[in-house]
C-alpha cells in the first residue's frame, strides 16, 4: 500500500493507491498517526482506490486510541466500489456509519444506494 500524504497548515490529506483490506489497515493507520499533531482537517482523496472491504469503513469511522479525538474526517474522490460499500453500511447501520460527517454534501436520511 502506498499512501501519498500532503499537509498544508493544519490540513492534511492522504491518498491511498491500490486496495484497502485487513493487509493494508495497519500502513493506513500509522500514516494517520503520523500526522503533525496540529493537523485537525482530515481528508481521504480516494480516486486511486479500486476496492475497499470493511477495513476500509474501519479507517474511515474507527480511529485508533493514538489518533487526534479532533480530526474532522472527509472523502472526496469516491469510485463505484468504496461509494457502495459506504451507502450499503450507512443503510444498515445509520448511526454508526453516518455519511454526512464523513461527505459534507451528502443530503440529510441519504441511508442506502439510490436513496
Amino acid at each position: 500500500m502506498n499512501v501519498t500524504t500532503t499537509i498544508t497548515g493544519t490540513s492534511a490529506r492522504l491518498t491511498p493507491h491500490g486496495e484497502i483490506d485487513f493487509y493494508t489497515l495497519s500502513p493506513l493507520r500509522t500514516a494517520v498517526n503520523r500526522l503533525p499533531a496540529d493537523v485537525i482537517d482530515l481528508l481521504w482523496d480516494l480516486e486511486h482506490l479500486s476496492f475497499t472491504d470493511v477495513a476500509g469503513l474501519r479507517v474511515l469511522f474507527s480511529p485508533t486510541p493514538q489518533d487526534t479525538p479532533h480530526h474532522r474526517t472527509a472523502v472526496t474522490n469516491l469510485r463505484d466500489q468504496p461509494l457502495q460499500l459506504l451507502l450499503i453500511a450507512a443503510g444498515l447501520f445509520p448511526t454508526a456509519y453516518d455519511l454526512s460527517r464523513l461527505i459534507p454534501d451528502t443530503p440529510a436520511g441519504l441511508t442506502a444506494y439510490g436513496s
